[in-house]
């Protein structure tokens, strides 16, 4: 018996060897559809050969298939050994995290568009020699250094890039780990196409609706679109006239909150915004949600002026009428109004939320998953809301790695509506990344939810992002020694 056991033992090993043979030709040859490549790689991670499948009893195949396979790496060993970046020119400059471990695999995460790579190079040393499955530890020894707007954005880059590498080392997607999923596909919502020949305007949104396949739209409806018509808006001469609300020095337009400009709107300038509204509401009919943005800095009374010119037309949300703080304005606008109000896009942690929840000064939340603390936050802060009867809508404008980031939340998150797209129209934006699974990034108007693909579900197309650096730092993910050292202690409390 001993040596029947010997000889199909010297059997297996024989037939495993040649196994591994063909299998390593089969990886390599540049013919190999990723996904076969991926389960092969797989394969002889886990320690199994098909042969020995094959040639083994059952007993000898559960014994050995339960005691050494390993799908992605030994996760209590995993240690944080680096924290790289490189900067991609999309919606401003969009840096993009890669957390590099000691078993090879690494986690993918994003700093928020337009903010600064160094939020999150800061946040390095307390992040070395750590084990990144710990995401929850982690997260609250470092949301400390984290705040509103974009100087959340390195907190939040981190968390995503944890938790890609948790779903890699546990071999499940991001939606696992947090909870499981509620939907299989991701609705999106994208902006309206400009032009002003209204038969070019007719066209372009029934490609965005019908080829495009979106469901759900948003405008801007801004006094900006006044500029030119007289007696249409008071005190724009003071401000230059020009109504940017994105540039400008500290004593700008631009950098002026919106209860301390006096700007305010005249009937004749209502009706003009009103009009637009309703020229596009004509177009894009009445069974797609219509959301509206970017009005202008204007205090809450001209708010509810203009929000009840639009009421009529039954739009999906005005957003972030005053700053998101003002939690008593947004209570008396959204009482004043029938159409649903929303704000968040800048709030950091669920605590920056209770307020305006808690009060239900707004209809819907809107939260920036790379300002509002990562996945596992911004499921939080909309479980909260939905424990309170309120909606949540997800603002995003970045890159395909914090996309994917706010895929996975979105299929974990009940209360859910739709995910903001802000590069619809950029041609190259969704070949930046390969999906792991090979399915599509997006697809007709939504994001389909991987499945089995582990952590986030999505490997970048480096040659591609190559392509499109920051003029101004066009490193790749480049050592980052500076940043290793540990030199101050952070504990808040004694």
């Amino acid at each position: 018996m001993k040596s029947i056991l010997t000889d199909i033992i010297a059997s297996n090993k024989q037939v495993e060897q040649a196994e591994k043979v063909v299998t390593a030709a089969e990886i390599n040859n540049p013919a190999t559809k990723d996904s076969r490549r991926n389960f092969l790689r797989k394969t002889a991670v886990g320690g199994i050969a098909l042969g020995g499948f094959m040639s083994m009893s059952t007993e000898d195949t559960i014994a050995q298939a339960t005691s050494k396979v390993n799908r992605a790496s030994k996760p209590s060993e995993l240690k944080i050994t680096d924290l790289r970046y490189c900067i991609v020119q999309n919606v401003g400059r969009t840096p993009i995290i890669r957390i590099d471990t000691n078993q090879g695999i690494y986690g993918l995460g994003e700093v928020r568009d337009g903010a600064d790579e160094r939020y999150a190079l800061f946040l390095k040393s307390h992040l070395l020699g750590q084990n990144p499955c710990n995401v929850e530890q982690l997260f609250k020894s470092i949301k400390q250094f984290g705040y509103h707007g974009r100087q959340a954005g390195g907190v939040c880059g981190v968390e995503m890039a944890l938790w890609d590498l948790c779903g890699k080392a546990y071999n499940v997607p991001c939606w696992q780990l947090l909870g499981g999923r509620y939907r299989d596909k991701v609705r999106l919502y994208a902006d309206t196409p400009e032009s002003n020949d209204i038969n070019e305007f007719k066209e372009k949104i029934k490609f965005r609706t019908q080829d495009q396949g979106y469901t759900w739209l948003k405008m801007d409806v801004s006094i900006g679109m006044l500029r030119n018509n007289e007696n249409s808006v008071v005190n724009n001469k003071f401000w230059g006239g020009g109504f940017s609300q994105w540039a400008g020095d500290y004593h700008s337009y631009a950098n002026t909150k919106h209860p301390f400009t006096a700007i305010q709107i005249t009937p004749k300038g209502l009706d003009e915004m009103a009009k637009v509204v309703e020229d596009v509401r004509s177009v894009v009919g009445y069974e797609i949600p219509l959301s509206t943005d970017h009005y202008g800095h204007f205090d809450l009374n001209n708010g509810i002026r203009l929000g009840k010119a639009l009421d009529k037309y039954r739009l999906a949300w005005l957003e972030d009428m005053v700053p998101w703080e003002y939690t008593d304005q947004w209570k008396t606008i959204s009482d004043a109004l029938e159409t649903p109000t929303l704000t968040g896009e800048d709030i950091y942690l669920k605590e920056g939320f209770k307020a305006l929840i808690d009060k239900r000064a707004v209809d819907i939340v809107h939260p920036d998953l790379a300002s509002s603390g990562g996945l596992l936050e911004t499921k939080r802060i909309g479980d909260y809301a939905e424990d309170n009867g309120i909606a949540m809508a997800m603002h995003f404008a970045g890159t395909p790695v914090s996309f994917m980031a706010n895929v996975h939340c979105a299929a974990a998150t009940q209360n859910f509506l739709a995910l903001e797209h802000h590069s619809v129209d950029v041609p190259w934006w969704e070949s930046l990344v390969k999906t792991t699974d090979g399915r599509k990034l997006i697809d007709k108007g939504y994001a389909p939810v991987p499945l089995e693909a582990p952590g986030l579900g999505i490997e970048l197309n480096e040659e591609e992002v190559k392509k499109h650096l920051n003029p101004k730092d066009k490193s790749f993910f480049a050592p980052t020694p500076d940043w290793n050292e540990k030199r101050s202690h952070d504990r808040l409390w004694s």
